[in-house]
């Protein structure tokens, strides 16, 4: 698996630095991406939530200041409520220390988290008390050019034991869509934005 091994309590891993930020941001905004949803990204989520069988699917691309969602796909519900019965939906903005997927582009690395608790670095994120996120499967989107343009991944409010075919699933998707995000209106629509559902 493609994740670092359980630390002992109490040496929570802070955000990583973001050194690349600056010339990610330049990069989105020459492919014309990060300023705001993208129809056939949300179709892309769709299809990822579809293929992992997980509530949660993400594309996203990071800015300097936070995380942007320009491809989103969530439960029509709050899958997490709370003891107080409350509960919340992932939505296109996230602070820099929400999530994993800030870990994933530091990397340049996949991230598989099947369940958050077993590891102490991970488990005091904030999605896991916000979302209830309990697991993580995220790749980067690494270019031609070699910039991490963000990452996909999905997320779960239940352990999930992703192995080693969600570990290869993931990274494929992701491949498949960093070549595709490059050659953006060459090629006609996107398989996903085709397969996707009319509700979707």
């Amino acid at each position: 698996m493609s994740y670092d091994p359980p630390r002992p309590a109490g040496r929570l891993l802070l955000t990583p630095e973001d050194k690349e930020a600056p010339d990610r941001t330049r990069r989105l905004r020459l492919l014309g991406l990060g300023a705001h949803p993208e129809p056939t990204l949300d179709a892309f989520a769709y299809a990822l939530a579809d293929l992992t069988g997980a509530p949660y699917a993400m594309v996203n691309l990071p800015g300097e200041t936070g995380q942007f969602h320009a491809g989103l796909h969530t439960p029509a519900v709050a899958p997490f409520v709370r003891g107080d019965g409350t509960g919340a939906l992932l939505g296109r903005a996230l602070p820099r220390d929400h999530g994993f997927c800030p870990h994933v582009v530091a990397r340049r690395k996949a991230l598989v988290l099947e369940d958050v608790s077993d590891y102490p670095r991970f488990a005091g994120n904030p999605v896991v008390d916000e979302f209830g996120i309990r697991s993580y499967l995220g790749a980067p989107l690494i270019d031609s050019t070699g910039t991490v343009l963000g990452t996909v991944s999905a997320a779960d409010v239940r352990p999930r034991a992703w192995g080693q075919r969600g570990l290869a699933a993931i990274k494929a998707q992701a491949a498949d869509l960093v070549v595709r995000l490059e050659l953006r209106g060459d090629d006609g629509p996107p398989p996903w934005e085709r397969a996707a559902r009319p509700d979707g």
